[in-house]
C-alpha cells in the first residue's frame, strides 16, 4: 500500500470505514493490483496508531465485499476483479450523488441538456 503523503484519519467517519477506503483508493489507483498482498492489519494499526482490532474490522469490509480474500497462514489478497467492481459500484455512487442530483437542478431552472453538456465542457476546460 502506498501511505506516503497520507493524512491522518479524520474523526468525523468511523475510522474501520476510513481504513476500508484507503485500501480501496489502493486499488482502484492501481498501487494495490489484484491478487497482490494488502499490509497486514498490524501495519495498518501501526501507521495509522490505530487498534488493530479496528484495523481488522476495515479490511473485512472488504472481504465481505469481495474486495479482498485470504490466504491461511499468508495474509489478504486483492481479489481478481475487485478494481472493476469498486469501479462499477463508484460510478453508480457518482450517479446517484451528483449527476441526478445535477440533472434535477438544471431542470428546475430551465437548462436544457445540450446547454448542461456545454458548462460541463467549459467547467473541465475541454
Amino acid at each position: 500500500m502506498n501511505q506516503r503523503g497520507r493524512t491522518a484519519v479524520d474523526d468525523s467517519r468511523p475510522i474501520f470505514v476510513q481504513i476500508a477506503e484507503l485500501i480501496e483508493n489502493d486499488v482502484v489507483s492501481g498501487a494495490l493490483p489484484e491478487e497482490s498482498q494488502v499490509p497486514s492489519t498490524n501495519e495498518f494499526a501501526a501507521f495509522h496508531r490505530i487498534n488493530p482490532a479496528t484495523a481488522g474490522k476495515g479490511v473485512n469490509l472488504l472481504v465481505d465485499k469481495g474486495i479482498l480474500y485470504k490466504k491461511r497462514g499468508i495474509g489478504m489478497f486483492v481479489a481478481h476483479g475487485a478494481r472493476d467492481r469498486l469501479l462499477a459500484d463508484r460510478r453508480n455512487q457518482f450517479q446517484n450523488e451528483y449527476v441526478r442530483p445535477l440533472v434535477a437542478e438544471a431542470e428546475k431552472l430551465g437548462i436544457t441538456g445540450e446547454q448542461l453538456v456545454q458548462m460541463i465542457a467549459e467547467g473541465s476546460g475541454s
